[in-house]
């Protein structure tokens, strides 16, 4: 069977509905996942990894339509390409813009004080915010002074660091292990 490449590339969509599907789509699933919050966006379990797989694909037919041809496909692709190379270069320009659209961070740890309520509105868990700690090195919460969920859906932690007591504490007790071991030495040495 001979390969019919006048069919496979002839779109069957007129060209502006090629390029309109993506980008309402487009539009609309910012706005969506805006709305959906940064935890979806985060991939802190594995459900709301599974909600952006089958979301991709639930969109599929809305972005291309009928249109199953090798141009109709490409047209859509790179119409949303274009179209988020525009968005970003905008924001990249215009920060209370990109605020909007991306909103702010959510401080989920302020001096090492977990802010329960900043937690569920992000409908993240202590549990998930631990795991998220371990996987960047931190062997608890406590060792974190602040933890924010960023805009893009990641969370950024800032190591606690030693207070004054803490570092007075610690001097006391080398000083201590000093003089037991001159003790020791001495007692060593009298005998």
């Amino acid at each position: 069977m001979p390969i019919n490449f006048t069919e496979m590339l002839k779109p069957s969509l007129p060209l502006a509905e090629n390029l309109l599907r993506p980008a309402i789509v487009y539009v609309f699933l910012v706005i969506a996942l805006r709305v959906a919050g940064k935890r979806l966006l985060a991939q802190l379990n594995p459900f709301d990894f599974v909600v952006l797989l089958i979301l991709s694909n639930t969109v599929q037919n809305a972005i291309i339509g009928p249109d199953n041809s090798l141009s109709g496909g490409i047209i859509g692709a790179c119409t949303l390409l274009a179209l988020n190379a525009v968005v970003v270069r905008i924001l990249a320009n215009h920060a209370p813009l990109e605020s909007a659209v991306e909103g702010r961070p959510d401080r989920l740890l302020v001096d090492g004080v977990i802010q329960r309520d900043v937690l569920k509105r992000a409908g993240i868990t202590e549990t998930e915010l631990r795991v998220a700690g371990h996987k960047q090195g931190f062997e608890s919460l406590a060792e974190i002074q602040n933890a924010e969920l960023d805009p893009g859906g990641v969370i950024c932690f800032e190591r606690r660091h030693a207070t004054d007591d803490r570092t007075q504490h610690l001097a006391v007790l080398e000083r201590l292990e000093r003089i037991e071991r001159l003790l020791a030495a001495r007692s060593s040495a009298t005998s």
